[in-house]
């Protein structure tokens, strides 16, 4: 695999707070990298370090085989950048909007047809201010790309959507990758970097803990599977405890909780309730997460 992101020892403090803390790791072109963790982790920072946009104290950044500070405004042809906090004037149209931004490169994708693929065409008149959360955020997108870059950065692009308007941008980054571009994602959202990464670094307090694909950070845990219901009966442990899937159970109020083996536990758990005559009700299946990952890894739960 190419690799188009090298990153060895980078660190990066403000004052006495230390940002980012000695951390390495590669991208490979093609792939869609998470940098999962929670606010202040250090993720912002490592992107900004990447773009060239912060001088990192120590440490070595290759980008696209350049150097983000000294080969910075070649760089900056070659890639896209979402930022987490980012405006547009009120008043500027969509189109407007794109059609200036393709005139800062030599080499810009047609924004009319990057419009359509955005879905925006049908806010190509409507003044900024006028769109939704959801649709600024795809402007952004598309001005991220007006340049067709080897390598996008998209900084925590879902803050603050609708889980609707979540899902459909999921949708336009898997496209993106899909049409060629490498996406750096960070995120603090463990169910966004599950479903769209095929490999992650969760960070906290500016360190790497783990990286891996999901599947292989939440196999390593061993995690049991969980079937939850409700139910307002007395309900014995014996019933439940005697199926062979079954490693423990959990009673919090009227919810209980049954944690085992994936392989029958579901149907054990359902004929035990059955034939001991507890009803039951809103019954489910949880398995292991990346959320279950951080918390195993770190013994706390991820600050928003």
């Amino acid at each position: 695999m190419n690799t188009i992101v090298n990153v060895g020892g980078l660190r990066k403090t403000y004052g006495e707070t230390i940002a980012v803390d000695g951390i390495s790791f590669e991208v490979f072109e093609g792939e869609i990298f998470g940098m999962v963790g929670p606010n202040g982790a250090g993720k912002t920072t490592t992107i900004e370090c990447l773009e060239g946009l912060r001088q990192p104290d120590s440490g070595t950044i290759r980008v696209l085989d350049l150097d983000p500070i000294g080969d910075r405004y070649h760089l900056r042809e070659r890639i896209g950048v979402q930022f987490q906090a980012a405006a547009l004037p009120d008043r500027i149209r969509v189109w407007e909007a794109l059609d200036l931004f393709a005139a800062f490169y030599p080499n810009p994708v047609d924004w009319q047809a990057l419009l359509e693929q955005m879905g925006l065409a049908e806010k190509r008149d409507a003044h900024f201010v006028k769109l939704s959360g959801g649709q600024k955020q795809r402007v952004f997108i598309a001005l991220a790309l007006i340049n067709n870059p080897d390598l996008v950065f998209l900084d925590e692009l879902t803050t603050g959507l609708d889980p609707q308007a979540r899902r459909a941008m999921w949708d336009q980054i898997l496209h993106i990758r899909e049409q060629g571009t490498t996406v750096f994602l960070t995120t603090h959202f463990m169910e966004e970097a599950e479903r769209l990464c095929d490999r992650v670094a969760i960070i906290d307090h500016g360190r790497i803990i783990t990286l891996d694909t999901p599947k292989n950070l939440i196999d390593s845990l061993g995690a049991d599977n969980r079937v939850v219901f409700e139910t307002d009966a007395h309900l014995s442990d014996e019933s439940l405890n005697a199926v062979p899937s079954v490693v423990r159970v959990e009673h919090i109020g009227d919810r209980v909780v049954v944690y085992g083996k994936k392989d029958g536990l579901v149907s054990g758990v359902v004929n035990a309730l059955e034939t001991a005559g507890i009803p039951f009700e809103n019954l489910h299946t949880e398995q292991p997460n990346l959320e279950d990952v951080f918390l195993a890894l770190t013994g706390k739960e991820m600050r928003s």
